[in-house]
């Protein structure tokens, strides 16, 4: 641990935190990083049993740039301690008919599953790709690490949102240039990765498109969780101090001045500055007194809409199922209606939509010999919505086994084992998410940008924003690049 410099405490070991820890630190700053888990990572924590080995959050990693920043503050290289390899198919999508659509590889391969399904929407997807380019230079290239707490930086650039059609959601932008059902839904699900509805979701995050194209869909040898052990290590050398299964229970201020934390046993900390990586809608109700927060804070958080909860099923097989791609879209017969019951309604419908994950197809490490490692999430409503998951999760469990048995893991009731479930609750308890939503705020255009949680706290000093619930948003470029924008925002250290 390094005890000279003025001291930022980070709050969350997310990979939000993990990056904020990491830039502070290599600003001269002193940096103590708490987390309430028994590891870092925050959502990417592992999980094992049996043998089978489980990454609990994202499994996607498509910017590791990002990643490879973090190393190259220190003059190392991420190649010297984790292992990338691309992925082929990125995607294998499975509609309710039996029939599979492969998304991934080079361009030439996606034109030939598109011509397979629908050869008239060739041209179209092309027009699509060429139009989240065109998001992609403004949206990520120029503003994911642009700070937006001043209104005049959103001023700025709203010719040009407009200009790039930000007004539709993306199920408008993409329904624009195909026109097969099939293409239009496996190219709308993009929002569904950070917690947006397609059919609300602004348009800008049509931008995805063109992030996976440019820089491929990878897995790391080791799974996410290895990630997280090499930065971790990264930090250890660093000399960041990590306390885990430490819960900070509220910020200390002098008067609009973040001076430090209170700890959930009692203790205090001090602080020049703080860096919060909690969801943000939990650090403004739970964390800061209502009357220290600025007017624009309080409406924010009283007039927030969440992202959808999750379900998540872990499970290992005593069986290899090799026609299983890494990562499997499964498309249920409903779609627009049944994202409706999720987002609108907040029903737990009796159909689904999953997101199915099979390490093992890349990195056989993840279970013993002859078996397989999953997880399988399935959208469902937030907590706002009453949901008895004592009741419920069993029987959801059920209906997802029959439903994958019945058809890409055939005899799964007979293979099943060592497996253990997530619900929204979890989420809340575990995490400190409002409302149990699996990406904080929804991705909506009213809560994009300066319209989101601002990076620099709003009327309160020293005390700055990472994470999902901030700009530029969830998904993990978007949370390494929030560690980006404070980056920009906080002065080095003099030497």
């Amino acid at each position: 641990m390094t005890t000279a410099g003025p001291h930022a405490i980070v709050i969350g070991a997310g990979f939000g935190g993990i990056a904020a820890a990491l830039r502070l630190r290599a600003k001269g700053y002193r940096v103590t990083l708490l987390d309430r888990c028994n590891a870092i990572g925050g959502r990417a924590q592992v999980f094992e049993r049996d043998g089978f080995r489980h990454d609990a959050g994202p499994t996607v990693i498509t910017a590791p740039f990002l990643f490879e920043e973090l190393f190259a503050l220190f003059g190392e290289k991420m190649a010297e301690h984790i292992t990338l390899v691309p992925l082929k198919p990125w995607y294998r999508f499975r509609f309710a008919d039996g029939d599979t659509f492969d998304y991934g590889g080079t361009l030439e391969e996606t034109l030939a599953e598109i011509n397979r399904i629908a050869p008239d929407d060739c041209a179209g997807y092309l027009a699509l790709l060429a139009h989240s380019e065109r998001i992609f230079d403004v949206g990520f290239t120029e503003l994911s690490a642009t700070p937006f707490h001043r209104f005049a930086t959103m001023a700025r650039q709203i010719p040009r949102l407009i200009g790039l059609q930000s007004y539709r959601t993306v199920w408008g932008l993409v329904c624009k240039y195909l026109r097969h059902p099939k293409l239009r839904q496996a190219f709308s699900i993009q929002p569904l990765l950070v917690g947006g509805n397609p059919f609300d979701t602004t348009s800008i995050y049509g931008l995805i498109h063109f992030l996976e194209r440019a820089y491929g869909v990878h897995f790391a040898m080791g799974g996410t969780g290895a990630i997280t052990a090499a930065l971790g290590a990264l930090m250890q050398r660093q000399g960041i101090e990590i306390r885990l299964r430490t819960t900070v229970a509220a910020l200390t201020m002098d008067g609009q001045v973040a001076t430090g934390v209170k700890l959930a046993d009692g203790e205090t900390l001090a602080a020049d500055l703080v860096v919060s990586n909690a969801d943000p809608a939990h650090l403004y109700a739970d964390m800061i007194p209502a009357r220290r927060q600025a007017a624009s804070t309080r409406m924010k958080l009283a007039g927030a809409h969440y992202s959808m909860g999750l379900f998540v099923l872990y499970f290992g097989t005593t069986t290899t199922y090799p026609e299983v791609a890494h990562h499997t879209i499964w498309m249920g017969e409903r779609y627009r209606e049944l994202l409706k019951d999720i987002f609108d309604r907040k029903l737990l419908a009796e159909d689904f939509s999953l997101y199915l994950h099979r390490p093992t197809a890349t990195d056989p490490s993840f279970a013993p010999a002859g078996c397989d490692s999953f997880y399988v999430l399935c959208p469902v409503p937030n907590l706002q919505a009453g949901i008895d998951w004592q009741k419920e999760a069993p029987r959801l469990r059920d209906r997802i086994v029959a439903a994958l048995a019945d058809t890409i893991l055939p005899a799964l009731r007979e293979t099943i084992t060592a497996e253990f479930f997530m619900t929204p609750e979890d989420f809340r308890d575990d995490y400190c998410s409002m409302h149990g939503a699996g990406f904080s705020v929804a991705p909506l255009f009213r809560q994009s940008a300066w319209f989101r949680f601002h990076n620099r706290s709003e009327g309160i000093r020293n005390l700055y924003l990472v994470g999902a619930g901030t700009h530029p948003g969830a998904g993990v470029p978007g949370v390494l690049s929030s560690a980006k924008v404070i980056d920009g925002l906080i002065a080095a250290v003099p030497t």
